[in-house]
């Protein structure tokens, strides 16, 4: 059965930093790209950033570079999100996701070219 499992969610003030990680199961992720996705209350779900499957290429939304890095490891089937200076709307429930999105950065922001997802760890950023 193919799982991937987010740990690292909590509570952290604004300007804090917070961990995610993202272990996969059932199969090797290592030829897939590995994505994380969010989704606030009452808001559809939104692309955060995105690894290549060789972990050589990155995407990030305009709202999270230069302050959350994604990287991978693929011996551990593990990819990780590090988020610092937090802010408060980055307050959502936190999504892994793998898969084959394609070529083109567009199609690696895009959830529906995501085969598997998470369960979702809640991120809380207090102001």
């Amino acid at each position: 059965q193919v799982q991937l499992v987010e740990s690292g969610g909590g509570l952290v003030q604004a300007g804090g930093s917070l961990r995610l990680s993202c272990v996969a199961s059932g199969r090797t992720f290592s030829n897939d790209a590995m994505g994380w996705f969010r989704q606030a209350p009452g808001k559809d779900r939104e692309f955060v950033t995105a690894i290549s499957w060789n972990g050589d290429t990155t995407f990030y939304t305009n709202s999270v570079k230069g302050r959350f890095t994604i990287s991978r490891d693929n011996a551990k089937n593990t990819v990780y999100l590090q988020m610092n200076s937090l802010k408060p709307e980055a307050t959502a429930v936190y999504y892994c996701a793998a898969g084959s999105p394609g070529r083109g950065a567009v199609r690696f922001t895009m959830a529906g070219r995501y085969d598997y997802w998470g369960q979702g760890t809640q991120v809380t950023v207090s102001s």
